[in-house]
């Protein structure tokens, strides 16, 4: 009944991570970097419980163990993902909203050459063939001439920074909550991005209250914005992890891709961002290096 379920989900997930992302850059002026990072977790923080509420309603033989296992890998999500959505931001605002989405997308490839060095990982040979191809692509998207941002080159730095720590967090989170509550995923997953949050939230906001107090008051005078952004952020979260619990994450991923002309879609209508030819090719190299990296 369920079969092909994780397909719309994926869809959805895709398009709700690019309105929080829009909504996110929208406030930067206002909020700077690391005040729109906090927003997508400080304000989606009650809409991630509300989904742990349902998930304990729904799953009541879960037994979740919040071991040392559970704490260090959700410790080490939670840093690196607030790390990479701040140099995501930083990237679509010099090098533009698509071409910063497109570079996010380099967190697969990325990952896959931190496990090789790191955790001994193999790939197939079309999984390396993915990596050299978006390898090639990010090369062509950072070349400075006819960029849509003002500062292309360090935008595609931050936006390599930033597919790093994607990577790095999306790791990290798959072994919370395999360490927290293996046999029901999805219960363990709402359980794992809440507890994240309320991390992220806390450690983010005293931050801001000590050494930035404008953008923490930026943040909460946007509270309409902010809101709409932790809503996004939320359901997109939701919409990943009940994908990866119904099918594998290679197929999901792949699917996953089409978040790059959402992102283009909506460059060009909320930002007026135009995409050359040389960049929507480019483009469309990572994103086939990504589909192919995820078929290993």
């Amino acid at each position: 009944m369920f079969t092909l379920l994780w397909i719309p989900a994926t869809v959805l997930a895709s398009a709700f991570q690019v309105a929080r992302n829009a909504f996110q850059r929208g406030m930067m002026s206002q909020t700077g970097p690391w005040g729109a990072t906090l927003v997508r977790f400080l304000f989606g923080l009650p809409f991630s419980v509300l989904f742990v509420a349902i998930a304990v309603v729904l799953t009541p033989g879960a037994h979740p163990s919040f071991s040392a296992g559970f704490w260090i890998a959700s410790v080490t999500g939670a840093v690196s993902q607030v790390l990479a959505t701040a140099a995501l931001l930083v990237a679509m605002n010099r090098a533009g909203f698509a071409v910063g989405t497109a570079l996010q997308q380099s967190s697969l490839p990325l990952a896959a050459i931190v496990g090789l060095i790191l955790f001994h990982d193999h790939l197939s040979a079309i999984a390396w063939g993915g990596v050299a191809i978006t390898t090639a692509g990010l090369a062509v998207l950072t070349w400075p001439k006819d960029a849509t941002g003002p500062r292309p080159v360090s935008g595609a730095v931050f936006g390599l920074i930033s597919g790093l720590c994607f990577g790095f967090s999306l790791n990290a989170y798959r072994h919370s909550g395999l360490a927290l509550e293996p046999h029901h995923r999805i219960y363990a997953a709402m359980v794992s991005l809440a507890v994240v949050q309320a991390m992220q939230s806390f450690v983010l906001t005293a931050v801001l209250a000590v050494r930035d107090q404008a953008a923490l008051r930026a943040v909460i005078k946007g509270w309409r914005e902010s809101l709409a952004a932790g809503l996004c952020g939320a359901l997109a979260s939701s919409g990943w992890f009940i994908a990866l619990a119904l099918a594998p994450a290679a197929p999901v991923r792949a699917v996953g891709v089409i978040e790059a002309p959402f992102a283009a879609v909506a460059g060009r209508r909320l930002f007026a961002e135009k995409l050359h030819a040389r960049q929507i090719l480019a483009g469309a190299a990572v994103l086939a290096g990504v589909v192919m990296t995820s078929l290993s």
